[in-house]
């Protein structure tokens, strides 16, 4: 698993039950036999008494349509390859054996083909793969380091982008897609305080494992509804996001089952700055994740979280409220104003050097909500997730962003573990910068459209073929590709229609 439960997650309800006993009971018998198959193994209890133990993040899984396996890395993955095996899925008791230690690994492979049919720069095909190696110490069992895990995963990536090269839109086609490398992702320790209610975690971390999150959105590909895009547009390299973790610190209370706060500081460039002429991709300059920087201008989150039984008036219909915010204490540019006070960037005769504003922040807000429950099914039905997040307008290519859909797990007889998924992103072109494109055609700099918005509607559908091996067909439409960029003959890019599957196979 990506993610071991914790003690505090395997009392297994919000409200303590007997079942919520059993329940832990089983999920502790499959983390130690080293298999991630723990739903199938879960008595079928009603949600009202308890509620599963993997919920994207480490959190109570309130959204029943969580799927089985995803591309997020704040998602424990469920099934496993082993079992289809047989007696050849753990050659020589190896996981076993090491899993009594308190050591547990994990393989997962996602590999995809897209094509850009139309719409966006132009027609063309790619296939990208990702390798994920994680491996998991309970440093109880290990050393008798009483609260303590540590925890640390390796990137292989390989294959080429359908947005870098076709696209060219805001939100990523697929939250795998990066330039190819071999490198290291997270590396911690966590250590557990006060009956597992408070916990401090250090080393390399990655802010989309832990923060806005959305249950409900973890089966999409777009990398959208992973990290809000307007965090990974407008910090520093992108954020402290996949593929690209940095040094940080975070701090985790939960005074309940239900309640958690949760604040991290980061170092707020995972790639640092270049020089002024040098417009490196960030993922080239730190190739193999191993930079290590502590010397950037810092990056704080901090979010609250309250996982509830159900919404007034309903039943058997938990959620999860989430609010949130961010402030990097770094310098930004103004997409519009030149440093020369009284003139703007797109003035032939202005400096041609931004503006820089001092720090930058942004605030954002979640509902992550079961809607219906098959009847007699603990983890069957459809939920849904809206999530908005705003930053300033003045420094900021985007300054509002929202995303919603619902999924529905084990919609067709047969299929309990397929999950259908309908979704949209919405990402608005901050006035200022649309201010910039007028300024271009008053200057007579320019002469291409003015960018608006850009907005992403997908559909997908996840298939488990066998525990540990899911098919996923996808499409994505794609509006004004860039938020309304120009192609070669200065028109606005054509909206795209996408096209993709993917396999995933978890070992």
């Amino acid at each position: 698993m990506r993610k071991k439960p914790t003690r505090a997650r395997l009392s297994g309800a919000l409200h303590p039950t007997r079942g919520g006993s059993v329940l832990a009971l089983s999920a502790l018998l499959c983390a130690a036999s080293g298999q991630a198959e723990a739903q199938s193994l879960l008595p079928q209890f009603p949600l009202p008494l308890a509620l599963p133990l993997t919920g994207a993040g480490g959190d109570p899984q309130t959204a029943v349509a969580q799927s089985r396996t995803s591309d997020q890395v704040s998602v424990t993955n469920q099934g496993s390859l082993q079992d289809a095996l047989g007696p050849y899925g753990d050659p020589f008791g190896l996981r076993a054996a090491l899993a009594e230690r308190g050591i547990t690994y994990v393989l997962t492979y996602i590999g995809e083909g897209f094509s850009n049919a139309a719409g966006g720069l132009r027609r063309g095909t790619t296939y990208g793969g990702r390798l994920d190696t994680s491996l998991d110490i309970d440093l109880d069992r290990f050393v008798g380091w009483s609260g303590a895990r540590f925890h640390t995963d390796f990137f292989q990536i390989h294959g080429h982008g359908l947005s870098r090269l076709y696209a060219n839109n805001l939100t990523t086609v697929s939250g795998i897609e990066a330039l190819p490398s071999t490198r290291l992702f997270e590396l911690w320790i966590e250590q557990r305080f006060l009956d597992d209610r408070f916990s401090v975690k250090i080393g390399q971390i990655s802010a989309d494992t832990e923060f806005a999150i959305a249950q409900s959105a973890v089966v999409f590909v777009n990398a959208g509804f992973g990290w809000p895009n307007v965090g990974a547009v407008v910090l520093p390299s992108g954020g402290p996001i996949y593929p690209l973790a940095t040094p940080a610190i975070r701090l985790k209370y939960e005074p309940t089952l239900e309640l958690s706060f949760q604040g991290a500081l980061f170092n707020g460039d995972p790639a640092g700055t270049p020089p002024a002429s040098d417009d490196t991709d960030p993922q080239r300059r730190n190739r193999t994740g191993t930079s290590f920087r502590v010397n950037d201008p810092a990056l704080l989150i901090g979010e609250v979280a309250y996982a509830y039984r159900s919404l007034p008036g309903t039943d058997h219909l938990p959620g999860t409220a989430t609010l949130g915010g961010w402030y990097h204490f770094g310098r930004f540019d103004s997409p519009r104003l030149d440093e020369v006070r009284g003139r703007f960037l797109a003035d032939p005769e202005a400096s041609g050097i931004a503006r820089r504003f001092r720090g930058d922040g942004g605030l954002y807000a979640m509902l992550d909500q079961t809607i219906y429950r098959e009847p007699g099914r603990e983890n069957a039905g459809a939920s849904a997730f809206l999530r908005v997040s705003a930053v300033p307008s003045d420094r900021n290519l985007i300054d509002l962003y929202v995303d919603a859909g619902i999924a529905y797990r084990g919609l067709f007889a047969g299929r309990p573990n397929d999950t259908l998924g309908f979704g949209v992103i919405h990402s608005r072109i901050s006035p200022a910068a649309r201010a910039f494109d007028r300024d271009a055609r008053l200057f007579g700099v320019g002469s291409g459209p003015l960018r608006s918005s850009e907005t992403v509607f997908e559909a997908t559908y996840q298939a488990e073929l066998v525990p540990g091996f899911t098919l996923q067909p996808d499409l994505q439409y794609v509006m004004r590709p860039g938020g309304g960029l120009a192609d070669a003959r200065g028109r606005r890019l054509r909206n795209a229609t996408v096209m993709g599957l993917r396999a995933t196979i978890n070992y």
